[in-house]
């Protein structure tokens, strides 16, 4: 008990297995746990439904505040301190700013310029909205993180840097292997029982599993897939978008997106490959953009970035070759609700011009 009221936690809540355990694992000691998650950017979205966080929120019964990928994330992901994995993947640094933020969060000291989401223990609908200020600031952050888990980023100097770098050195608490680590504040303070954590440790997921039964935890995702950054092809398309200046936030979210090319004239081609992915391009339509709608013959629908009159009949031809005319020697497709007429794009020239 701390100033009369019970500790608070926040959890880094990715919604896979280790963050629940985590999460679980402290919320068995009778401590308020509030979540947090991160979206856009470069975090893949659901298809459909709620996001794995969501799910994992409400089957522990706890609070979700969603939190956005930034800008200083993507200057982040551009020069990473500690390098990148095989892609484009700082998971360090990553992961180190996540945790300042969600703790810079949790203690009321920064909040975003965009509002979180709370998801309440109900299920109810979310709410948007900041977290009241009457709201008791956090006493500590916990991760699902594992030692020796992933070799490069979770090993004991990698766990230790994260800490000491995110600002929340002491504050820190990895309850799946709190007990091969140093002790942390909360547990010295008495608001953590050390014997009641675990001592998990290396890449075997089976006592992971054994919890996830022993607690009632059966919606969960497989242990991959969890970051954009670690897709070759969306990899190779950020790093081509950092080299042509590109790097705000929509941008990097565009490239979630479609077929991606580049003209000659430096101008981006974004070609949608169903109807989903249309709406979601004509949603997105940079202000600058030109929008192509090849969608009655049926085609795709296209954007130009920037909407260029010199580029708009390269784009066309793009656009053409991916509709169900693309064998027709000239093709008619909507730009400002008219027709143009094109040729669609040989096929040399479109994977010459395909970005990764």
């Amino acid at each position: 008990m701390l100033n009369g009221r019970g500790p608070v936690a926040i959890a880094l809540l990715s919604g896979g297995l280790d963050s629940m355990l985590a999460a679980k694992v402290v919320l068995e000691q009778g401590i308020r746990v509030i979540g947090v998650n991160f979206s856009g950017a470069y975090c893949p979205a659901p298809s459909s439904g709620k996001s794995a966080a969501q799910r994992a929120a409400e089957q522990l019964g706890i609070e979700l505040v969603t939190l956005p990928i930034d800008r200083e994330f993507i200057g982040m992901v551009k020069h990473p301190r500690h390098g990148w994995g095989k892609n484009m993947n700082p998971c360090i640094d990553c992961h180190t700013l996540m945790i300042r933020k969600a703790w810079e969060w949790g203690r009321g000291e920064v909040r975003s310029q965009k509002p979180e989401v709370r998801i309440q223990k109900s299920g109810a609908e979310p709410e948007i909205g900041a977290l009241e200020r009457s709201e008791p600031r956090a006493d500590f952050i916990i991760t699902g993180e594992v030692l020796g888990q992933r070799p490069m980023s979770q090993n004991r100097q990698a766990l230790v840097r994260v800490a000491k770098e995110s600002g929340t050195e002491g504050r820190l608490v990895r309850p799946l292997s709190a007990r091969l680590l140093d002790e942390t504040e909360p547990e010295k303070e008495g608001l953590v029982e050390r014997g009641r954590l675990l001592d998990i440790q290396g890449r075997s997921r089976k006592r992971q599993f054994g919890l996830a039964a022993q607690y009632g935890l059966r919606e969960f995702p497989t242990p991959a897939g969890g970051c954009l950054l670690t897709d070759r092809i969306f990899s190779a398309r950020l790093r081509e978008a950092f080299e042509h200046g590109e790097d705000s936030v929509e941008t990097v979210e565009l490239l979630r997106f479609g077929r991606h090319f580049r003209l000659p004239s430096g101008a981006r081609v974004v070609v949608g490959r169903d109807k989903d992915e249309n709406r979601e391009l004509l949603s997105r339509a940079p202000k600058d953009s030109g929008v192509i709608d090849g969608t009655a013959i049926p085609g795709p629908l296209c954007l130009l970035i920037p909407g260029r009159s010199d580029d708009l009949k390269a784009a066309a031809a793009i656009c053409a070759r991916y509709s169900d005319k693309r064998a027709e020697k000239q093709v008619k497709l909507k730009v400002k609700g008219t027709e143009i007429e094109v040729a669609p794009a040989p096929a040399d020239e479109v994977a010459a011009w395909r970005i990764g």
